[in-house]
C-alpha cells in the first residue's frame, strides 16, 4: 500500500510535559535506528531496537510524522542555552558541542565563531523522513510552526548540502555558520535560519 501526505499526522511532543505521547517518540527512535544506523550505517549508540543518545532529554521537543501510531518522519529541537550533565563533560546542544571538541569523531571547525546560547535560538538535528512525497517538507513546515510560537528568532542545522538546498527552496534564508566539513559518515555543513512567519492554511 502506498503512504501518502493525507495519511500521516504530525505531532508536536514538548517533554515533559507530553510523555503521555512518549510511544511516539519511542516509534521515532526505532525509525532513526532504521535510517541512521541500519540504511546508513552510522556509528551511533543504539539498544533494543532504537537509537538515542545524550541529547534526548527531558527538555527535548519532538517533531514527530506519524500514521497509525508508527513514526515515519520526524526531528529533535532543543534551545541553545540548555545544558545538562556534570562533572568535566557539559553538553549543550551538537553544534556547540562539536565546536568545543566534545563530540569524538566530529569535526571541530564546524564554525567560524563560536555557536550561540540563547533562548531564542534552537537547533534542529536528527532530521529523518520516509520517501513520502512532501514529508520532509511538512516536518519542517510544523518545526518552524513550533519555533514561530514560542518566540524563538533562529533555527540552527547540521546537514548534507541538500539539506541547506531543501531549506532554501522552503523559503528559508540560510546562514553558513561556517564551511563544508566531513567524517566517516560524510560531508556536512551548520547553518542557520530566521524562523519565519508560519505561512497560512488553505
Amino acid at each position: 500500500m502506498t503512504t501518502t501526505l493525507t495519511d500521516v499526522r504530525i505531532a508536536t511532543i514538548r517533554l515533559p510535559q507530553d510523555m503521555a505521547q512518549f510511544d511516539l517518540v519511542t516509534s521515532f527512535f526505532k525509525l532513526r535506528k532504521q535510517i541512521f544506523v541500519d540504511r546508513m550505517a552510522w556509528p551511533l549508540h543504539h539498544a533494543e531496537g532504537i537509537e538515542f543518545e545524550q541529547y534526548d532529554t527531558f527538555d527535548t521537543v519532538y517533531v514527530i510524522a506519524h500514521q497509525d501510531g508508527r513514526a515515519v518522519g520526524g526531528a529533535r529541537l532543543k534551545r541553545t542555552d540548555c545544558s545538562f550533565g556534570g562533572g568535566k563533560v557539559v553538553y549543550s546542544y551538537m553544534i556547540r558541542d562539536a565546536h568545543l571538541g566534545l563530540l569524538p569523531g566530529m569535526p571541530t571547525n564546524l564554525c567560524h565563531d563560536e555557536p550561540p546560547v540563547d533562548p531564542q535560538s534552537w537547533e534542529l538535528t536528527r532530521f529523518a523522513a520516509l520517501p513520502i512525497p512532501g514529508l520532509a517538507e511538512a516536518i519542517l513546515e510544523a518545526a518552524n510552526r513550533h519555533l514561530h510560537q514560542v518566540g524563538a528568532t533562529d533555527c540552527l542545522f547540521l546537514g548534507p548540502p541538500a539539506f541547506l538546498r531543501m531549506a532554501t527552496r522552503l523559503g528559508w534564508t540560510p546562514r553558513r555558520m561556517g564551511d563544508l566539513v566531513g567524517n566517516d559518515d560524510g560531508k556536512f555543513l551548520a547553518f542557520a535560519c530566521a524562523v519565519r512567519q508560519p505561512a497560512m492554511a488553505a
